[in-house]
């Protein structure tokens, strides 16, 4: 433990922190008659002339009590005033209060704060009953680089996706998931590495001047610890506990809060989010409209945009926007989710070490949704929306399979695995869930593009992939099971498919080895699932192609546009990045920008990502063609009258059955016996739930539902006529 130093200070002792001189601009000294005010309001100042502080010439001195200076300070306009937010109301004023070297903007209110150090604080600032708020010279408000003379151990760093930290990257004041995913995934690449750490310093001062910050109409009141913090406009805090070397990014349209009890502690807090109520942050990034509570621990990760978390704990974990986790005893450890995902109350992701190095992962699509009391091992990787029923799941688990449901086998050891399951059985939570997300996203500023809706390029190469594995495992149990086929010769992977197609209602079973280790998985349903994945792949198809025309102001495909489309860079492999959803081919074009230096800060980095955003319809329709290109095993100008047929009888069947899919299981909360068991009489289920016919996202659906339809009646027209 270092010992408690001695500084004997000089006759002309100025402070020790450094106050920019451009903040003198305009002001002066205290006139003698102020300096009397003063100090017959019992305030002291380290120089007896008072020249180490300067006012405005709107300055009240009879506003100023009981306080100590030390150090230059800079006093802005000071009136009487009365400042006034939600129930906090103060004379404008510094009372009882030590102020060493600080900057004041106009008509503020220090009143009760023990120390107070090196901060520049803007106007009309509230700060009430603070302990200690401080700033060290060599501060970095929470991002990840060093300053001069600073050894590599001090860097901070967040261990994200990985315990042991493989993973590791550097936050910023500006980072995004997208930022934090190509960092933590493509590790493999030491030149981008590096790269990495010198655009997340380029634009930072090295010099050891640094001074806190406080923005304009900032309330901070009740707290213990302010060390080393950057807040932005209109935040408020109140009740915290302890806060050191974080930035809470804020603004008027997007103020961000935190709560009573709250610690916080390296790290980057995003526009308009929230910490309440006991909760904790440790080595962390919060991106835009999060809200942190009830006793949630983050440690060492980063969580996206419009995520919620609440009675748990997050440890090393990279988070997509659109998480919600609530509940007692829920944890996720050193995992990677890709958002828009729901963690169950008792659910363990990411259980112990499995007796090896803490180097274990979980890489979870997005739309994970593990059931209560679920718990999984590492290393396990699921597919995009995969339900899994409640369960202890003891072996590492591979879900290639998208949209399905996981459960426990009737064995003891086995799992079995619906492929498709929600367009067969939950086809509502797929119409609902893009709606639901897009109502949910509040940002102000929309920083980061976040692909909302299930269907998408990234899920549809997930689609095609579980195609592929369905047919081959067809082909596997046609070799075992039909003499007609044990003997058989020439491709038997067309003579898979062909089966599937010609038995669409066979109830056939599977098992895949690679599926969970040790016992693999029952793949139940598998020709209806693969029935179910080809129409959805029709849907997204001509959904985008209707999109395109939309946007071409056009209603019907013609050859020539046709060709136009076929003439586009085709991309078949996607990444979601932090939520967009980019080609690989692109993401690899953006890593060679940064590499040969032409892209040389985050910002640009994010501009980017803009450009890929500003050109993703365009990707999409071309890799529309080529998905049905690619279920019908010929060129797009080859297909027939027959295949269009098929294909608009398949998307109009999908189409409607969201719409009444939709509707009957809303119906349910009213015509189901047990639903209405709790309710007096159905005028008091009507108080409480509504009507079905009020429900605003089923009226919405079913003009959007019937708009859609109805374009896809000219959609081909010009083709086949």
């Amino acid at each position: 433990m270092s010992k408690v130093s001695i500084h004997v200070p000089s006759e002309n002792h100025s402070g020790t922190f450094p106050v920019d001189p451009s903040f003198l601009k305009g002001k002066r000294n205290p006139t003698q008659s102020e300096i009397e005010i003063l100090q017959h309001n019992d305030n002291r100042c380290s120089d007896p002339q008072w020249k180490t502080v300067f006012v405005s010439e709107a300055f009240d001195p009879y506003l100023i009590h009981d306080t100590e200076f030390y150090g230059t300070v800079v006093i802005g306009a000071l009136r009487k005033a009365t400042l006034k937010y939600h129930d906090l109301e103060l004379e404008t004023g510094i009372v009882n209060s030590y102020i060493d070297s600080c900057v004041f903007g106009d008509d503020v209110c220090i009143r009760n704060v023990s120390y107070l150090q090196n901060y520049t604080i803007g106007s009309r600032v509230m700060i009430f009953n603070v302990q200690e708020m401080s700033c060290t010279l060599h501060s970095k408000f929470g991002n990840g680089i060093l300053k001069e003379g600073e050894p590599e151990e001090n860097r901070i760093w967040i261990g994200v996706g990985n315990e042991n930290g493989g993973r590791d990257i550097l936050p910023f004041e500006s980072m995004i998931p997208a930022d934090a995913y190509i960092w933590s995934r493509y590790r493999d690449d030491k030149e981008l590495m590096k790269k990495f750490i010198d655009i997340t310093e380029n634009g930072h001062s090295r010099k050891n001047n640094t001074c806190g910050i406080v923005g304009d109409d900032v309330v901070i009141k009740n707290t213990s610890l302010i060390k080393d913090v950057k807040i932005g406009p209109c935040a408020y805090i109140k009740g915290a506990f302890k806060l050191k070397n974080i930035t809470i990014c804020s603004s008027e349209e997007e103020s961000s809060q935190i709560g009573e009890g709250v610690e916080m502690v390296n790290g980057i807090m995003g526009y308009g989010s929230k910490a309440f109520y006991q909760s904790v942050a440790v080595r962390f990034v919060i991106g835009r409209n999060c809200q942190l509570k009830y006793g949630a621990r983050l440690l060492n990760s980063v969580l996206g945009d419009n995520s919620t978390v609440s009675c748990c704990e997050l440890l090393n974990n990279l988070i997509f926007p659109f998480h919600e986790q609530h509940h007692n005893t829920s944890f996720l450890i050193a995992s990677t989710v890709k958002g828009q995902s729901n963690i169950a109350a008792g659910a363990t992701i990411g259980s112990n070490h499995n007796s090896r190095s803490p180097d274990g992962e979980i890489y979870a699509g997005r739309g994970f949704w593990p059931g209560l009391c679920s718990d999984f091992k590492h290393n396990s990787k699921f597919a995009s929306f995969t339900l899994i029923s409640k369960g202890s799941y003891q072996y590492e688990l591979n879900i290639t399979y998208p949209f399905s449901l996981v459960s426990r086998s009737s064995e003891e050891e086995g799992i079995t695995i619906m492929p498709a399951y929600w367009f067969m059985y939950n086809m509502f939570a797929m119409a609902r869930n893009n709606s639901k997300f897009k109502n949910r996203d509040i940002r102000v500023v929309k920083v980061q593009n976040i692909e909302t809706d299930p269907l998408a390029p990234d899920t549809m190469q997930e689609v095609l992939c579980a195609l592929d594995r369905i047919i081959h495992l067809t082909e596997n149990w046609l070799m075992s099971n039909d003499l007609n086929y044990t003997q058989a010769t020439g491709n038997m992977y067309q003579k898979a498919k062909d089966f599937l197609h010609q038995n669409p209602d066979a109830d056939l079973t599977f098992v895949d080895p690679l599926c969970m280790k040790k016992f693999g998985a029952k793949i139940v349903k598998p020709v209806q699932g693969y029935k179910e994945y080809r129409k959805i792949t029709k849907y997204f198809a001509v959904k985008t192609l209707s999109e395109y025309c939309k946007q071409k102001n056009i209603t019907s495909f013609s050859a020539s546009l046709f060709s136009e489309i076929l003439s586009l860079e085709l991309y078949t492999e996607w990444a979601n990045i932090g939520g967009q959803i980019i080609p690989v081919k692109k993401l690899e074009h953006l890593f060679a920008l940064i590499k040969n230096g032409s892209i040389k800060n985050w910002d640009e980095v994010h501009a980017f990502y803009n450009e890929c955003e500003n050109e993703y319809l365009t990707y999409k329709v071309r890799y529309a063609l080529y998905l049905l290109e690619t279920l019908y095993s010929r060129p797009v100008k080859e297909f027939t009258k027959e295949i269009y047929a098929d294909i608009l009888k398949d998307v109009t069947i999908v189409s409607d059955y969201m719409y009444t899919s939709s509707i009957s299981s809303r119906q349910k909360d009213y015509t189901d016996f047990f639903r209405s068991t709790t309710y007096r009489n159905m005028e008091e289920m009507t108080a409480v739930v509504g009507k079905i016919e009020d429900n605003s996202f089923l009226k919405k659906l079913k003009v959007d539902t019937e708009s859609f339809n109805a374009g896809l009646a000219v959609l081909f027209n010009e083709l086949v006529n």
